[in-house]
């Protein structure tokens, strides 16, 4: 795919975002299939930025573990790329 395909793309799976700039998902970039790894390189290539997640509080006690499932959080991928604004025009 060419650039001005991957932004058709990107723009229709955009969202705006409150820093003026837009929002997409990564699980809908993710729902694009093989052309995934093409529009994540897209979003890098136009300083997208993965959004900055706020740090869960952690619950404490005796039974914290299990009522977290026992396992922390995945931090492996954001959940959200920002574009800046202009990046799509």
């Amino acid at each position: 795919m060419d650039d001005d395909e991957l932004r058709l793309v990107i723009t229709r799976l955009a969202r705006p975002h409150a820093s003026g700039g837009k929002v997409v998902e990564r699980a809908a970039v993710m729902a694009e299939g093989a052309r995934s790894g093409a529009l994540l390189a897209w979003i890098a290539d136009h300083d997208g930025q993965p959004e900055a997640v706020a740090p869960v509080a952690e619950r404490g006690g005796l039974h914290s573990a299990r009522l977290s499932g026992g396992r922390a959080a995945d931090t492996s991928a954001p959940r959200r790329y920002v574009l800046p604004p202009g990046a799509l025009t």
